[in-house]
């Protein structure tokens, strides 16, 4: 039986096709072995990392529905904004309205990105649905600013740690990714011409001062879902061309504190202009660094030609370390 495992182990670690193909008599090496159960240990982490993420983002979301949008007759965009929609307009049950509207959604992911995915994405959104069943939290307040902000802030929270946790709770992403490809238009347009349906019908059908109320919390919403996807820190790429590579490199690793990486490349002004070799220099700095990049940049060399972007986030490296002052 040990055996058995230890093949199936090995199997998944070493890309083997089956672990059938190992034979009985095969003795396993010291390395396939640490292999094997190290491979099984990130992926036991990564594992429960997500179940929490995913748990913390429903019982998130659960909150901001029951405790603040729910009592009153708020809504918001996509998928959950047209369950909440529904539901004061037909009586419902959410919860049963939460899994019908996104049930193709859940599917669309199947298609567009993984197995895997939709199946922890029905786990997420029926687990949502128990949660808003079975467990009733309170009425925290009925000022309607605070409703929205709020209301906006715990739901947008918990999508976005259910995205980070690798599943939706709102299925809205899924469908915009399927009508640009379709359309042939972006993402953010897709979900703009969404919301913007959900929110004339909710000006229709509710009133317009609830659906101007629910855009706040529609915002609310999508700024914290960046927030707590992009992560807390926001990162700035920061490509560097300079005659003056070198001291660049150094002044990044010695004062700032951070790693770089070095492309070999060509440049050159002008048309006549002949190109020479340049190694080029990036790296990546908190906001709160560029300041202190561009003034120490500009110290060593006052020409030199540099490119910021943003960066969503980052892991691995030195980018979580504080740079040395």
């Amino acid at each position: 039986m040990f055996k058995k495992l230890f093949a199936k182990l090995i199997s998944f670690s070493l890309r083997v096709n089956s672990y059938k193909t190992i034979t009985p008599n095969f003795e396993f090496s010291r390395y396939a072995i640490a292999k094997a159960f190290f491979d099984l240990k990130i992926v036991t982490k990564q594992l429960l990392k997500n179940i929490v993420f995913i748990a913390l983002g429903i019982i998130s979301a659960a909150f901001g529905l029951e405790s603040f949008l729910l009592p009153n007759s708020f809504v918001d965009g996509g998928a959950t904004g047209i369950s909440l929609l529904l539901n004061a307009m037909t009586f419902i049950p959410l919860p049963i309205l939460i899994i019908v509207v996104n049930a193709p959604f859940v599917f669309l992911g199947y298609k567009l990105v993984s197995r895997p995915f939709a199946i922890k994405t029905a786990i997420a959104i029926t687990t949502l649905a128990i949660c808003l069943s079975t467990i009733h939290f309170p009425i925290v307040t009925d000022d309607k600013l605070l409703v929205a902000v709020f209301g906006g802030f715990f739901l947008g929270a918990g999508i976005g740690l259910a995205m980070r946790g690798g599943a939706v709770i709102d299925g809205t992403e899924v469908l915009a990714i399927y009508l640009s490809k379709k359309l042939s238009i972006t993402i953010g347009d897709v979900i703009i011409i969404i919301n913007v349906i959900i929110f004339g019908a909710a000006a229709y059908v509710i009133n317009i001062e609830t659906a101007l109320y629910s855009m706040i919390t529609y915002l609310a919403a999508s700024k914290t879902l960046d927030f707590v996807v992009q992560g807390i820190d926001e990162y700035t790429g920061v490509t560097i061309v300079s005659s003056h590579h070198a001291y660049i490199r150094e002044m990044i690793v010695s004062k700032m504190g951070r790693g770089v990486t070095i492309y070999k490349g060509k440049r050159g002004v002008g048309k006549a202009s002949e190109l020479m070799d340049v190694d080029i220099v990036y790296t990546v700095v908190t906001r709160l660094e560029i300041n202190k990049l561009n003034t120490e940049i500009l110290k060593i060399d006052p020409f030199a030609f540099v490119v910021m972007s943003n960066v969503k986030d980052t892991h691995g490296g030195m980018i979580k370390k504080r740079s040395i002052d």
